[in-house]
């Protein structure tokens, strides 16, 4: 039997595959977010910018989340005070939200002279 004069990294390059190939699919789900939403299309829309932003969503019931935590348009105001005006804010809304909600919400942002806003939409019609 010869000894093993070098290493053989064949065993972790596969390992390594394995974790590339669980990340990038895991990749996709974090992207849209964790709380299920069915955004409407939008065949105009532009891709957003990669910034620092914070992240509102409407579900279709119309509960409000900052950053994936649920909170009443009251809790909502309180937080939006401690948010910079300048900050980028995405408003995914879900389809089925009645549109009082989200002119309440837009409202609130308004008032603070929040204006840097992107609302999220599926890209295509239908």
């Amino acid at each position: 039997m010869k000894p093993l004069s070098q290493m053989n990294v064949i065993p972790f390059i596969d390992v390594m595959l394995v974790l590339l190939a669980v990340v990038l699919t895991t990749a996709t789900f974090v992207a849209q977010g964790k709380i299920p939403v069915s955004l409407p299309s939008a065949t105009q829309a532009e891709p957003v910018p990669v910034s620092e932003s914070f992240e509102l969503t409407i579900d279709a019931v119309g509960q409000v989340y900052l950053a994936e935590k649920p909170m009443s348009l009251e809790q909502l105001a309180e937080q939006l005070d401690t948010v910079d005006r300048d900050a980028h804010l995405l408003l995914r809304v879900d389809e089925a939200t009645p549109f009082g909600h989200f002119v309440a919400v837009v409202d609130l942002m308004k008032a603070r002279g929040m204006e840097n806003l992107s609302i999220i939409t599926r890209s295509g019609a239908g």
